[in-house]
């Protein structure tokens, strides 16, 4: 393997055949961040493949590392290791890689940890709605590790929206979460829910919450630009359907220098 891999695996848990966590320790100390933020992991095209996945053309240059971008889901509290959620893209060129490694494999990890999907401009006095679908949950998953205030009367709503049950990752971490404070709701719904007779909750996309009134009467209020942030991760098609309803509402996407109450993770993690 290349010199440049520069990070262990320490742990790897799949919640399911395609969806991965995945906690990585780099070999020098790590970098301070904020939650919501993202690093870059990477492996040479002559790592191995995930047995599931499909196949590929040999790799013109072995040794080159691929790389791609994946946001935080460990507290940035920690100092030890940074977790990713991942999911598997058959004909991917990276995730397939990434799912065929075990604890002590070796991996690239980016030096530097950027984004500004973070919670440092949402205004005190704003309640504020986590989108998310499929593993666009795990910058949320940081940002409620990382000393998230849930006793400073802020109310919280969190909203997860997935293929089937199976696939809402950290799902009993975020309901103990819900059980333990009244500030803070958890929403999950799934849309193939012929491929899970057992569930009995929510079906459809996680607009259905917006359009019903779950997510007002989770926050006591309408969403309204002088009462509620919302950040969208995930789905791009997600995205631009919630982005739609929340421009209706008054709401529109934050900028420095043009400060809004939608903030907005855009990459998607599809390979």
């Amino acid at each position: 393997m290349p010199a440049e891999l520069n990070a262990t695996v320490t742990m790897r848990y799949e919640i399911n055949h395609g969806l991965l966590v995945l906690q990585v320790s780099p070999d020098e100390e790590m970098q301070p961040f904020q939650a919501g933020q993202y690093t870059i992991l990477g492996l040479p095209g002559s790592a191995p493949r995930h047995h599931t996945a499909d196949p590929e053309d040999p790799p013109s240059d072995p040794d080159k590392i691929i790389k791609r971008a994946y946001s935080i889901a460990s507290s940035s509290l920690q100092g030890r290791y940074f977790e990713f959620y991942v999911a598997m893209v058959r004909s991917g060129a990276l995730t397939p890689r990434l799912f065929a490694l075990q604890t002590g494999d070796r991996v690239f990890l980016g030096r530097k940890v950027v984004g500004m999907f973070t919670m440092q401009e949402v205004p005190e006095d704003h309640d504020v709605v986590l989108v998310a679908t499929g593993t666009g949950l795990a910058p949320y998953i940081s940002m409620l590790r990382s000393r998230y205030e849930f006793d400073s009367g802020r109310k919280t709503v969190v909203v997860h929206g997935s293929r089937v049950s199976y696939d809402l990752g950290y799902r009993s971490e975020v309901e103990g979460l819900a059980a333990r404070y009244d500030s803070f709701t958890y929403l999950p719904i799934i849309d193939m829910p012929e491929r899970d007779p057992a569930w009995k909750g929510p079906t459809g996309y996680v607009n259905r919450f917006f359009d019903d009134g779950t997510v007002h009467r989770a926050l006591g209020h309408e969403v309204s630009p002088e009462n509620t942030s919302v950040f969208l991760c995930g789905n791009p098609m997600m995205i631009q359907s919630m982005l739609r309803y929340l421009d209706d509402l008054g709401l529109k996407k934050h900028a420095r220098r043009d400060p809004g109450q939608i903030f907005v993770e855009e990459f998607w993690k599809d390979s």
